[in-house]
């Protein structure tokens, strides 16, 4: 920090960091944009600018290349957004509630308890009565019980304990996992193959239908979460202190966990189990621009949306055969995992 001797230098510095926040902000809703259009020409049939630009303009008329930028890549494109903004924010609020920087919805089990209520709904049609919103009806129910579970194993009348947190967390995931594992030994062939798939986190079938399933939930959540960013900042101070300034701690914990469940059970019914992004992108943010909320929320909804987006088109174009994204993001977040809990040891266990 630079040397201030006034109360004027300080506002100054204050003035300064505060632009300089924005203006990462900014940059990051920038690049989202950017890296929209320029994914949609990445792909087995390449797309020039002029092309896109004449199709989205209706200049240009190509069935070929009004199917794969319309049907295709931009729904595709869209749900990528949707998902990395669900994943990353709901790592940030867990992180914040929980005081805990290792917590994430992959971590904690959350997603594991999703995919189960959605591979339910899809191997017997379980939740049948909610219709269309079968799958993700399912996946939500399932998010906020496991949530629901990791938090009370957690909690002492001292508060969250860190440890007992990461280990229930742990424990639910692998719980939820074993019966995602024999509900795939007692189905059929066909369904077999399609759980399989989905639980290793692909967005291969995401169209307009996939994307109309997940936007509600998913904007409810992050709508949900936006409306409480003061009392997330207050919290993350303290719950003593928060409570001071005449925060109901309680009923915002419930609130931000239907929040998350909303969140992570709306992806994970479009694009199955993809982990570790809500605990990669708030770090990276998290060491950028502080611990204000009111910054960090925008920047994990354009920088998880960024993260998902090139992490897909990694996936399914530069390998001889299309990986599915949950396998890529698995591979680069367990090392990350690893140097979280390296270099904040502090935090994780105490």
């Amino acid at each position: 920090m630079e040397d201030i001797k006034t109360l004027e230098d300080l506002d100054e510095y204050q003035r300064r960091k505060k632009r300089a926040s924005y203006v990462v902000v900014v940059a990051a809703a920038f690049g989202l944009v950017l890296t929209f259009f320029l994914t949609l020409m990445v792909g087995n049939y390449h797309l020039s600018a002029s092309e896109i630009f004449g199709v989205l303009s209706r200049t240009v008329d190509d069935p070929v290349s009004n199917y794969i930028l319309i049907d295709v890549r931009v729904p595709r494109l869209l749900c990528c957004i949707i998902v990395g903004a669900a994943l990353s924010t709901s790592g940030l609020v867990m992180q914040s509630l929980f005081k805990n920087p290792m917590a994430s919805p992959s971590v904690l089990g959350i997603s594991s308890g999703a995919a189960f209520g959605a591979a339910l709904a899809l191997a017997f049609g379980v939740g049948g009565f909610m219709g269309n919103l079968m799958v993700p009806g399912m996946a939500f129910i399932f998010c906020f019980m496991t949530m629901l579970t990791v938090y009370m194993l957690a909690k002492t009348k001292y508060g969250v304990a860190k440890t007992t947190l990461l280990l229930s967390g742990i424990a639910m995931g692998a719980f939820f996992g074993g019966l995602v594992s024999l509900l795939q030994y007692v189905v059929n062939t066909d369904t077999l193959s399609s759980i399989v798939y989905w639980t290793m986190g692909s967005f291969n079938n995401c169209g307009w239908q996939s994307f109309e399933l997940a936007i509600i939930p998913v904007f409810i959540g992050l709508l949900m979460v936006i409306m409480n960013i003061r009392e997330l900042n207050l919290i993350s101070a303290g719950e003593e202190q928060a409570a001071d300034m005449g925060v109901n701690v309680k009923n915002v914990r419930i609130i931000m966990m239907l929040a998350t469940s909303l969140m992570v059970g709306g992806s994970v019914a479009i694009s199955g189990v993809i982990g570790f992004v809500g605990l990669i992108v708030p770090h990276i943010f998290r060491m950028i621009i502080g611990p204000n909320h009111a910054l960090l929320i925008p920047l994990c909804i354009f920088g998880g949306g960024i993260f998902i987006i090139v992490m897909d088109t990694i996936a399914k174009s530069a390998f001889t055969m299309s990986l599915p994204v949950g396998i890529l993001t698995a591979l680069i977040g367990a090392p990350f995992f690893i140097y979280v809990m390296r270099t904040r040891k502090k935090e994780v266990w105490d």
